[in-house]
């Protein structure tokens, strides 16, 4: 019996070696047609891929069992995802970017059109209303419509300082005009200009005008170019390359299961939260100042409304000139007494016209308003539509996952977990870079933040600073936010008084471009208002400039 029963096991034993020569079907690796599908869809090459599962020992990526996939094969495949995840950034990116350039356009057209409806309206009903004292000084008051475009562009005037400035031109020009019997010479108009602020020739309206205006256009400039920043910073940080383990954690996320033979098997969503989130730990940290950005510019909007408002004052500002010039025809012999009691007779101009014009009282027309709820419905939309992207930066991997990334709607154990089908068993991490230290899927280093993204969360405080200042009707010098020049956030600044508000002003050549996100300011006008070199920050920037070194030092010196 015991020499039976070891006959039949050697039996048995030569028949299984017998049928694993023979291929039996049990024994035979699986088929790679499917992957060859898919791979050859792609635009790659089929002559190397196997026919069938080969020995995975070379995978650098993937697990290596049997496999479907060569070195090179897997290298494509890797290249292939890094680029698809790339691309989906960038399209996510694109759609922000466009939201914001529609918003800045809207607003940008809307302001310039009740800047540029003030100006037809004083070109159309000046010249009746006041004849020669407009049509003698029409290039004063076109001066200054061009300086107050410029001014909300974002060129570096003093708005304060430039109505000043016109008044005191236009004050000597009108008070010669009303006056062609007398000879008034340079150093009697230096008197003359040197009493105005005690005299009031214009009434109240250059004061009226300074306060309403400085606020309406702070707040109208600073509200356009946060859109530039928002949309400038969205560009750049697209632009950012991920790193080579993201490039790994992806490349096992989207592709190994179809080198494991398995390519139906699509991801668990919590495995492809815990890769994307470590991908974009540096872009996640956007999130609080992003959100700090969007509060501050849905914040200014409620400085459109009222009579300081934007659509107050920019689409009005001849009815303050109109008033200035009836206010100077009024008083104008009163005004003529004291200027001379405090400057002294001036000699007769024995050349001197004859009887002076009959003064003429403006009667302006109503201007020409926009259609009515204009900047209401433009405000409404954008008010939404900010709030709507507040959290991109930290919702941008599970948006990937669910919209790119094809996950798996099947059981928790029948999704692709890195390894096989199966269950996803780690916590999905938190939000940042500080959070990804026990990624198990992406070795982050979090000592080592990306500093494009750190300099873009710099413009982000920047820009918010500018608007609070806005919002608190500060006229806040507008620094270069661009740290390469190009683009939307392109301009040089100079906020110092050295080299901004101390230079005189009467030379065009010391004003500074910065044309922040505003389209449409020609290169002549970039050389017009060319700046001069800075060399100090202005002390606003301090507080940031000390937050960013501790960023950039990482959290060991938090």
């Amino acid at each position: 019996m015991e020499l039976r029963a070891r006959g039949w096991w050697l039996l048995c034993a030569a028949a299984a070696l017998v049928a694993c020569a023979r291929g039996d079907p049990a024994s035979k690796s699986r088929s790679c047609s499917e992957v060859r599908q898919i791979y050859g869809a792609k635009g790659f090459s089929l002559s190397d891929v196997p026919q069938a599962e080969i020995s995975g020992e070379h995978l650098r990526i993937c697990p290596q069992g049997y496999t479907c996939c060569t070195s090179e094969m897997e290298e494509n495949l890797a290249n292939r995802s890094r680029a698809e995840l790339e691309t989906a950034l960038r399209d996510s990116s694109r759609v922000l970017q466009a939201m914001l350039a529609t918003q800045l356009r809207s607003f940008d057209d809307h302001f310039q059109h009740l800047l540029n409806d003030s100006e037809r309206t004083l070109q159309g009903t000046f010249p009746g209303a006041f004849g020669e004292l407009y049509t003698q000084n029409t290039k004063a008051f076109r001066d200054l419509y061009a300086e107050l475009h410029l001014y909300y562009r974002g060129a570096n005037l003093h708005l304060e300082e430039t109505l000043a400035e016109f008044w005191a031109r236009l004050l000597e020009r009108l008070f010669k005009q009303l006056h062609p019997q007398l000879l008034l010479p340079d150093d009697y108009l230096d008197c003359l200009g040197k009493q105005a602020e005690a005299l009031r020739p214009f009434g109240e309206a250059p004061r009226e005008l300074r306060l309403r205006a400085t606020r309406a256009f702070v707040a109208a400039r600073s509200f356009v170019q946060g859109l530039g920043v928002a949309s400038d910073v969205v560009r750049k940080v697209a632009q950012v390359p991920l790193g080579p383990e993201c490039s790994r954690a992806v490349m096992k996320l989207v592709y190994c299961a179809h080198c494991l033979g398995v390519p139906g098997a699509r991801p668990c969503p919590d495995y492809c939260r815990n890769v994307l989130k470590g991908c974009l730990a540096n872009q996640a940290d956007l999130d609080a100042e992003w959100r700090n950005l969007l509060d501050s510019m849905v914040l200014i909007t409620d400085k459109f409304w009222g009579t300081s408002g934007v659509e107050s004052v920019i689409g009005s500002v001849h009815t303050w000139l109109a008033e200035a010039i009836n206010a100077l025809q009024d008083n104008r012999d009163t005004l003529t007494a004291k200027v001379i009691q405090g400057c002294g007779n001036p000699k007769v101009n024995p050349q001197g016209s004859g009887p002076e014009e009959k003064r003429r009282r403006g009667k302006l027309a109503p201007r020409e308003r926009p259609p009515s709820g204009t900047l209401e419905k433009l405000v409404t939309e954008a008010k939404a539509q900010l709030r709507d992207v507040q959290d991109f930066w930290i919702s941008l991997p599970g948006t990937l996952c669910s919209e790119k990334m094809a996950l798996s709607t099947a059981s928790d154990d029948r999704c692709w977990n890195g390894m096989a089908r199966g269950r996803y068993l780690p916590e999905v991490m938190g939000d940042g870079l500080a959070n990804q230290i026990n990624n198990p899927e992406v070795e982050v280093d979090i000592t080592k933040p990306d500093m494009t993204i750190r300099q873009q969360i710099m413009q982000l405080k920047i820009m918010t600073n500018r608007l609070r200042s806005a919002y608190n009707g500060n006229d806040v010098d507008f620094q270069d936010a661009s740290d390469d020049g190009s683009g939307s956030g392109s301009g040089d600044g100079c906020p110092d008084d050295r080299c901004g508000r101390g230079a005189s002003r009467k030379s065009s050549g010391s004003r500074t471009p910065l044309t922040h996100a505003l389209p449409g300011l020609s290169e002549q006008e970039g050389q017009k208002t060319s700046a001069a070199s800075c060399p100090q920050p202005p002390t606003f920037l301090l507080p940031f400039l000390l937050s960013l070194a501790l960023t950039v030092a990482g959290p060991r010196w938090r």
